[in-house]
Parts: C-alpha cells; sequence; structure tokens
C-alpha cells in the first residue's frame, strides 16, 4: 500500500513535532510513507470564509500531489474533513473522487484500516482528557455524538487505552465545541475564548494532566486561553502519545 502523508500546513509550521510523530509511526507499522514535497493548504480556510476561487486553486493542487497514493493519511480531522466533504469547487473526476474517498485521518486509518491492537513502545504514565473536535465527531464519525441515542464509541479512546500508564478521565460535556471553528475564533473572538474556557473548566475538574486530540488546530486555541490565564493544563496530539515521542 503505497500511503501519501498529508501535514496540514499550520502543524508544519507551528506544531512540526505532529508531523513527524505521524510519520515515524506509520512507519513503525511497515507502511510505505511518502510526503509529497509541493503540498501546502487543503483550501479549508478559504473555504471556510466562502472564498472559492481560492479554494478551488488550493484543491487543485492537492489533488495533484495526492492522486497517485492509494491512501492519503493526515493528523488532522478538519482538514481531512475538508478533503472528504467539501472538495465541491471542482469537476469530480476520477481523480477527484479518488482522493476524496481514500483521505483518511489518522485515528481512523489506525482503527477502521489498519486495526492496531497495540503500541508496546508507546507509555505515558498521565492522566489525560481526550478532544475529539466537531469535525471528528460529526463529519468523521471517531466518536458517538452526544445528541445520537446510540451505544457510545470512541475511536481516539479505544486506541490510546492501548498505551501503557495512561488514565483516561471523563468530562462532562465531552464532545462540546472549544470554540476554535477556525474562522470563527477571529470573527467572534470572546464567544469563542469563552468557550474555550469554559472547556479546559471541565478537563480541570476531572484532574486531567494532559488533553489529547487527533486535531491540533483545536489544541492550539485551547492552549492559547490556558497559558494567557496561567492554567498549567498541557497538550499534546495523539501521534505524539501514540508514537512515544517527540513531545
Amino acid at each position: 500500500m503505497k500511503i501519501g502523508l498529508f501535514v496540514p500546513c499550520y502543524i508544519d509550521l507551528v506544531y512540526p513535532k505532529v508531523g513527524i510523530a505521524t510519520l515515524e509511526l506509520l512507519e513503525k507499522f511497515g507502511l510505505n510513507v511518502r510526503y509529497p514535497l509541493t503540498q501546502t493548504c487543503c483550501g479549508q480556510p478559504m473555504s471556510n470564509s466562502g472564498d472559492q476561487a481560492n479554494a478551488e486553486a488550493a484543491e487543485r493542487l492537492f489533488v495533484e500531489n495526492f492522486k497517485h497514493y492509494d491512501c492519503i493519511i493526515g493528523p488532522a480531522g478538519s482538514c481531512v474533513k475538508q478533503v472528504r466533504c467539501h472538495f465541491d469547487t471542482m469537476d469530480q473526476t476520477d481523480d477527484v473522487m479518488h482522493v476524496r474517498e481514500h483521505t483518511y485521518e489518522l485515528v481512523e486509518f489506525l482503527y477502521d484500516i489498519l486495526k492496531v491492537e497495540s503500541f508496546p513502545w508507546a507509555a505515558f504514565p498521565h492522566s489525560v482528557a481526550i478532544h475529539n473536535s466537531c469535525s471528528s465527531v460529526r463529519g468523521l464519525g471517531l466518536a458517538r455524538p452526544s445528541e445520537i441515542m446510540r451505544p457510545p464509541f470512541n475511536k481516539t479512546e479505544a486506541l490510546l487505552s492501548k498505551v501503557k500508564g495512561l488514565v483516561l478521565v471523563p468530562l462532562d460535556r465531552p464532545d462540546e465545541c472549544c470554540g476554535f471553528g477556525g474562522t470563527f475564533c477571529v470573527t467572534d473572538e470572546t464567544v469563542s475564548a469563552r468557550m474555550g474556557f469554559d472547556k479546559i473548566q471541565d478537563q480541570l475538574r476531572h484532574g486531567a494532566e494532559y488533553v489529547v486530540s487527533p486535531d491540533m488546530s483545536c489544541l492550539m486555541h485551547q492552549q492559547g486561553i490556558a497559558r494567557r490565564a496561567e492554567i498549567g493544563l498541557k497538550y499534546l496530539h495523539v501521534a505524539q502519545v501514540l508514537n512515544g515521542g517527540p513531545y
């Protein structure tokens, strides 16, 4: 299986350790992983803002970069959701449909495709609260939304439960939005910050030392609020924990 690694632009620029951890983790399972060097943004910020012309240019480049891979894997639920659900500006050619149908978020790839049973190299003796983003839960199905009356499941939790020493802590409102919402945190700054602060209080109430998520963008938002409030919570991408570092 030929794997294309999609590293979202903000992870590349701000959180490169997440990209490194994702690559190393996939290679630990013997996968043939390649990183197209000309990849850029998936077009989500422009698409969310209604700028379809510039979104289309980014989307076309994305398809050109990844159309020859069997699977495309990215460590960001919202960006993967953009590819799978919102690449609508272009004609739906065979290449476009191939990319849309074969792009996976890291957790769903490990859980649904590889069906990973253990991470023997990983140990993390800390209490952890999970943050599954709105895009991951309601767009990609990583966990059951609380408003749906079906048996509960949480793919991120299932993977983290296999890490030695890691203690999962519950939250009162586990799938409530943290307020990031991409451009929402810019256009509605006060509401966004208050939502993030409420999320952090939920994490603190349950004794979390770390917050772990498949979406570094949400963690960036929460981390910024926690630092400004001088709250000592720490934030890591799920790839970093499952890979056993780097942190």
